[in-house]
């Protein structure tokens, strides 16, 4: 990681970042890297956006083996972003705010031979050669970090979180070569069983649609012509040839994109296609418009209260609010609410600096307050001078009491009160008593009474507001793929990919050693097509024997009857091994 990358970020995603450890993938991760590139490149050379090219280049991403995060973090830098490694999945969250402050992390794991058009888990090809190209576009490198900074506000789920676990889980589980049947089955059952419960559509997932769309299968241009420009496409051959036909629907960008699930195990039977990259900076703000950060009120505390998941309430004197929001009390004018409850560990803070001694060892568990204007005023108490304070018989240390508009009452000896940037965000109580009517709110035998100020709710966001100190949620846990321990029999096709290669990187080896190799491999049991199809590349540039190379490819096509799709991988393959 450069210097610059890591200036640029804060402390709390440091855990998320890993060592790429680039010895430990094998010969064969590397093969299987070289045939997607080439194929890739040579699809999306007609059909991709015309920054592709350019980006790859630019990005230091290279063909013939997998890239060193470090060197992509260094070319990003020379344009204002950067790349880190991490683990598989991270959550969400996470994520969008790494893309906020113009960071790429990139899954530092290598797809299976298994899985070489499509993955279930997040891997090198995908975040790679995916999603970095396209960021050499300036335009599209804005949109990503603004969809970042909307994602990373927007409130998610406890039901999200249940979802993104079990995906993550399923997702390892399908990746890993060991895994059963029985453990496959469970783990897609779990996930049905969450699907089948969830009962609403989160501001988290509306942003997780527009970001499938848009900067996962997004199209650009002409909707009758439209160029590939999202990175599951660019990083799928398979996927990025369907996208194109015809009975793939193909819809103008809009707002409306979020009205349109999809299924990660399925190619998608529409597609939208945006004007340009500006295009999709002007959807993402219709969408933010919907969202509670920027609505607040009685709209922002629905959904925050809905989500039973760690939220901040943003007051209209400045005054943050992190915590779970268990419920509040709605007022008698439009979008208001006369008090606040939540549980758990709370924090409170201006301008995402968690407040000296207001953080969740202060309050562990919950904090309340009333809101809104003092009964005959109004003006909103936050801006009351130290002076004003004292006109309203409010004196520290002697017993005070406040009546609100909404009825409620705060009675108590008045300890303090903090003020910043001359406005009033906090009076603090002891043996202090709140009430509604006759309904207790606060108790004094329950400790000391922080009453946030403030009579508005201006916005209501995903998260705490001081991530670093408000400690682990479960929004930002932190759990890593567990490294593969290859068999005797995988170590000895490791190396048996890595003779090809040698050979390939060498032609100076000479034609005996190629004639070897290939006896090898059309006298061997087990040994995978694509060490045959490299072989065949490698034959033709030595111009090995026309009956030795013929050898080869009737070899390859006995192994077309393990399925479709290796068939359609051979035949792609010697296609581009025949091109000069």
């Amino acid at each position: 990681m450069t210097e610059l990358t890591h200036a640029m970020l804060p402390a709390h995603l440091m855990k998320y970042v890993v060592e790429q450890n680039y010895a430990r993938y094998t010969a064969e991760d590397q093969a299987v890297w070289r045939y997607l590139m080439r194929q890739l490149k040579d699809y999306l050379t007609r059909h991709a956006h015309q920054s592709y090219l350019a980006g790859l280049e630019r990005t230091g991403i290279t063909i013939d083996r997998i890239p060193e995060i470090e060197k992509i973090d260094k070319h990003l830098n020379a344009f204002g972003w950067g790349a880190v490694p991490v683990s598989g999945f991270i959550p969400p969250a996470a994520f969008m705010e790494f893309q906020s402050i113009g960071v790429l992390p990139i899954a530092s794991d290598m797809r299976t031979l298994d899985h070489l058009l499509y993955t279930p888990a997040p891997d090198i090809v995908h975040e790679a050669a995916g999603h970095a190209p396209i960021l050499a576009d300036p335009e599209y490198a804005v949109y990503l970090r603004q969809y970042g900074e909307v994602a990373r506000h927007s409130i998610i789920s406890k039901q999200d979180m249940d979802q993104y676990e079990a995906i993550r889980v399923l997702s390892d589980i399908k990746e890993d070569p060991r895994s059963t049947k029985d453990e496959i089955s469970l783990a897609e059952k779990r996930l049905q069983d969450i699907n089948s419960g969830m009962t609403g559509v989160s501001e988290a997932a509306l942003l997780s649609r527009m970001n499938w769309w848009t900067a996962e299968y997004g199209l650009i241009g002409d909707v009758k012509a439209p160029r590939i420009f999202g990175a599951g496409l660019l990083s799928s051959v398979s996927e990025a040839k369907n996208c194109l036909k015809e009975h793939v629907k193909k819809i103008p960008l809009s707002v409306d994109c979020v009205n349109f699930t999809y299924d990660i195990t399925e190619q998608q039977p529409q597609l939208f296609v945006a004007k340009d990259f500006t295009h999709l900076g002007e959807v993402l703000e219709d969408l933010a418009l919907r969202l509670s950060f920027r609505r607040g009120g009685l709209f922002g505390l629905d959904r925050a209260a809905e989500a039973r998941t760690v939220n901040t309430v943003q007051l209209n004197s400045g005054l943050q609010i992190s915590g779970v929001l268990k419920s509040y009390i709605p007022g008698t004018e439009p979008e208001t609410a006369v008090y606040v409850q939540f549980e758990g560990p709370c924090q409170l803070s201006i301008e995402y600096h968690e407040i000296p001694d207001q953080g969740c060892k202060h309050h562990p568990q919950g904090f309340s307050s009333p809101l809104g204007r003092l009964r005959n005023h109004r003006r909103c108490l936050s801006e009351y001078s130290e002076k004003e304070l004292t006109n309203l018989a409010l004196t520290k240390g002697e017993r005070s009491r406040l009546q609100f508009e909404s009825g409620v009452l705060v009675e108590g000896v008045l300890e303090n009160w903090t003020y910043h940037n001359g406005r009033l965000v906090i009076i603090s109580w002891s043996d202090c008593r709140v009430t509604l009517d006759d309904k207790i709110l606060f108790d004094p035998s329950w400790g000391a009474f922080d009453m946030a100020v403030g009579s508005d709710v201006t916005s209501v966001f995903g998260g705490p507001a001081d991530r670093a100190k408000f400690g682990e949620t479960d929004d930002f846990a932190n759990k890593r793929v567990t490294p593969r321990q290859p068999s005797a029999a995988e170590k000895e096709r490791y190396a048996f990919y890595q003779e090809s290669r040698d050979l390939r990187e060498n032609p100076a080896l000479g034609i005996s050693r190629w004639q070897k190799l290939t006896k090898k491999f059309l006298t061997g049991g087990g040994v995978p097509w694509l060490i045959g199809l490299e072989l065949v590349e490698t034959g033709l540039a030595l111009r090995a024997p026309e009956a030795d190379l013929d050898a080869l490819k009737q070899k390859l096509e006995t192994l077309e009857d393990d399925g479709p799709d290796v068939r359609s991988c051979i035949h792609e393959g010697l296609r581009l091994a025949h091109q000069p």
